[in-house]
């Protein structure tokens, strides 16, 4: 691959992942529902990108099955690993049965019980560490180094963003016209992917020619905001990024080479607060049939509550990249959402 993924690799990994990973839909926030569910009515029209209706319920299997299904068959006889707070360990473990190889996955001790669960139930090997995300790379070299297992990391590869630049793809097939895509940003992968795909079919006379590409993470875990904004790659300490709500979007950097992409296809990226995260899951549990988790969310909390420093738009489509909401805050949401209702 060259320095920057091309617009024909992300079309070869959308047919390397075709019968793996699904074309998920593209909906319309109904200006209506919002309303219902206690919120005024937007500038412009939202649309919901439905990743958490993938088999493992986020965006992470096509990046993880594009570089798994590139493998030899030697490599897949070694087996494969990465390190992951859930949701990529999923996707690995996924391409890991689905091509016949063993999976090992480093994760952190604070993971969501549903993310370990479900990573165990597709047959994975979970080895458990502390918090950081420093922690689960070095355990995952060190057991590289021991057993020669293939390393598929999270973000920073350039078969992850090809596979994750599919997501932007597909919103610009679903909604050419599209003004605004908001994507929620940790290590960098999706965004780096989506804005890969936005840009480049912009360039391909497939989408508008002025879209643009915003990221969209937890103020608690701003990294991606202060790198982007200084244009120099920084890593916030682990005790920091914990902080959030949104377990998904714990990582300390953006990886070296989806920094690379961010800054050269991405426009901006806005920092939302713990109470909009919030907000915005029990807008969705409210006004749609979906399910977010906390880091799934975060786009539409910036499309709902910083369109003053988002540019303008009629069309915004925000990728709603996981749905492993554990039971607990569901739970919690749903009861909220109830005691409302009465009042």
């Amino acid at each position: 691959m060259s320095q920057f993924v091309t617009f024909d690799e992300i079309r070869a990994a959308q047919r390397r992942i075709a019968d793996t990973a699904v074309r998920t839909p593209l909906y319309r926030l109904e200006r209506a529902r919002l309303k219902a569910a206690g919120f005024s009515e937007p500038a412009f029209d939202v649309y919901l990108k439905a990743e958490n209706e993938q088999p493992i319920g986020s965006f992470k299997l096509r990046g993880a099955f594009n570089m798994v299904a590139q493998l030899s068959a030697e490599e897949l006889s070694r087996g494969v690993i990465t390190y992951s707070s859930g949701n990529h360990a999923q996707g690995v473990a996924y391409a890991a049965r689905a091509l016949g190889a063993k999976a090992v996955i480093v994760m952190p001790s604070n993971a969501p019980e549903v993310k370990k669960a479900a990573t165990r139930a597709l047959g994975a090997e979970i080895v458990e560490v502390g918090p950081a995300s420093s922690e689960r790379r070095i355990k995952a070299e060190e057991l590289v180094a021991e057993h020669g297992y293939a390393m598929i990391p999270p973000y920073d590869a350039p078969e992850i963003i090809a596979g994750q630049a599919t997501c932007g793809l597909e919103i610009v097939e679903q909604l050419p016209d599209v003004d605004l895509v908001i994507a929620p940003v940790s290590g960098g992968g999706l965004l780096s992917g989506v804005a890969t795909a936005v840009k480049l079919a912009a360039e391909n006379g497939l989408a508008n020619s002025g879209v643009k590409v915003w990221g969209a993470e937890p103020g608690l875990a701003a990294d991606a905001k202060e790198s982007f904004e200084t244009k120099t790659l920084v890593e916030w300490p682990a005790e920091k990024t914990t902080r959030t709500i949104g377990d998904g979007l714990r990582t300390q950097s953006l990886g070296e080479l989806n920094f690379a992409h961010v800054l050269k296809f991405v426009d901006g990226i806005v920092a939302v607060s713990e109470e909009e995260i919030y907000a915005a899951l029990r807008v969705i549990l409210a006004a749609t049939n979906l399910v977010a988790e906390p880091s799934g969310a975060v786009s539409l909390a910036a499309a709902l509550f910083h369109a003053h420093e988002l540019p303008k738009a009629s069309k915004v489509a925000v990728v709603l990249s996981g749905g492993n909401l554990e039971p607990a805050l569901r739970e919690r949401l749903a009861a909220e959402l109830a005691a409302t209702r009465t009042v």
